[in-house]
């Protein structure tokens, strides 16, 4: 599954408050666009007697368990008819036009374009109920304003704007296709197919579509692994929920299996996977609490300011990249990383000692020098970090004085981000304070003067 959002867009949860001790819920099934979501659902052979929609005070729009769901039970069972994928646009209106285009378009680029299409017909379109309960709007990095990049981490901040890319050139890319279908459409294609429509189409595949591997098809470019899930895709996520979920063949339906079950009246959850919160703010726009996937990235960019006083940095960072050990460095409520640590290790060694280096990757000590360097060096890095988000926070704040709710939106779930890395720097500095390891073995190595002193 690859995310949620309710109409307004998820992070309109709050979730800057505290999370409530007594979470409410309102039941949605009466609201007309959720009976007509169900109609339609029906007609394509779709039942469902164990979950209703409903609004949830600590997450939002989410699904309600009706009657209690045991462990092993089939919590959803959704018939491939009402599954959205590239054989239902290849089957449409806009078959004839992909299959005839050259160069073939991509998966994505197809679900795309009918999104928006569909969403241009209106009530005459066949996917009117389920377009009409997707958001309006998305709280991931493609929606950002630049103020709000601004203020992400920098790791993040350049995959946001990775993705803000990613949509743009999506939509310039392909100016010549979108105007081949100017004889479907009712209006000018450059004001149907724009930017930001392709941008809230991109959004609503990326964050909602559940991973179905299709065949190869000639007219396509690229994996397909998309479906859009009417109804299934308001599932939302909980990292300690654990659940089965693939397309059954025999079936023909995409299930979804609880292995803990829920109770009555309570949300039922699903698990996207073991994401720490950049990743899931990052696909879909939203901070889960108390994830214990939950990491702090460690910048190349930053290592190489806290180690500027070495000589012979340039070398060793080379070193490192030849080895791939500048990616994943992270620090965690649970202390320093191993990978940042290894590579710590490795960055004291002088160059006469590189002979050592996969002693230290196999877990060996250095000399208590080294090793105290190591660890200092791990501290100054967390309170580079805290004092950054520090930083970003207060200008979060002023932000929030200013912007309007969408706005608003995007920075709730970036202050979350920011407010889950100063508990967890915060976490780790502690224990890099505490009592320093006590090895059984340390390996020989004398001082030099390229160490970083």
């Amino acid at each position: 599954m690859r995310g949620r959002g309710h109409r307004a867009g998820r992070a309109a949860r709050k979730r800057r408050q505290k999370q409530e001790s007594v979470v409410q819920s309102v039941s949605l099934c009466h609201e007309l666009q959720y009976v007509r979501l169900m109609k339609f659902l029906h007609q394509r052979g779709f039942t469902s007697t164990l979950l209703q929609p409903a609004l949830f005070t600590d997450t939002g729009r989410g699904l309600q368990a009706v009657k209690s769901i045991k462990p092993g039970q089939l919590l959803i069972s959704l018939p491939e008819s009402c599954l959205l994928t590239t054989s239902t646009v290849l089957d449409s209106y806009l078959g004839h036009y992909i299959k005839s285009w050259k160069p073939r378009p991509s998966p994505l680029l197809a679900l795309c374009v009918f999104l928006v299409c569909e969403r241009h017909l209106g009530e005459a379109s066949d996917w009117f109920p389920y377009i009409d309960v997707l958001p309006a709007a998305y709280t991931c990095p493609a929606y950002f304003t630049d103020d709000v990049v601004a203020v992400l981490p920098s790791g993040a901040r350049r995959r946001a704007s990775e993705q803000r890319e990613a949509v743009r050139e999506l939509h310039s890319l392909n100016q010549n296709f979108f105007r081949s279908l100017q004889p479907l459409l009712s209006q000018p294609v450059d004001e149907v197919l724009t930017c930001e429509a392709l941008r809230w189409a991109w959004c609503s595949v990326n964050t909602r579509s559940v991973f179905m591997s299709h065949p190869s098809n000639d007219s396509l470019s690229g994996q397909d692994v998309y479906a859009l899930a009417p109804f299934l895709d308001l599932l939302n996520h909980r990292p300690d929920v654990q659940v089965k979920a693939s397309f059954n063949d025999v079936t023909r339906c995409y299930e979804i299996r609880s292995v803990s079950g829920t109770l009555r009246y309570q949300q039922a959850f699903i698990n996207y996977g073991s994401h720490d919160t950049q990743r899931l703010m990052l696909e879909y726009g939203f901070v889960a609490p108390c994830n214990p996937n939950s990491v702090v990235y460690v910048d190349a960019d930053l290592l190489c300011d806290v180690l500027r006083g070495d000589r012979s940095l340039d070398q060793k960072i080379k070193f490192l990249k030849e080895n791939n050990f500048l990616h994943n460095l992270t620090v965690s409520s649970e202390g320093a990383g191993w990978r940042l640590m290894t590579a710590l290790r490795l960055l004291s060694l002088p160059q006469t000692l590189y002979h050592l280096w996969k002693a230290v990757l196999l877990g060996q000590v250095l000399c208590e020098e080294r090793e105290e360097w190591s660890v200092q060096t791990a501290k100054t890095l967390c309170q580079r970090l805290l004092q950054d988000s520090h930083t970003a926070l207060d200008k979060i704040t002023n932000l929030l004085r200013q912007c309007d709710q969408p706005v608003r939106e995007q920075l709730d779930v970036v202050e979350s981000l920011r407010q889950e890395e100063r508990c967890i720097l915060g976490s780790c500095l502690e224990l890099l304070e505490g009592p320093p390891r006590q090895p059984d073995e340390l390996l020989s190595c004398a001082p030099d003067v390229d160490a970083v002193s």
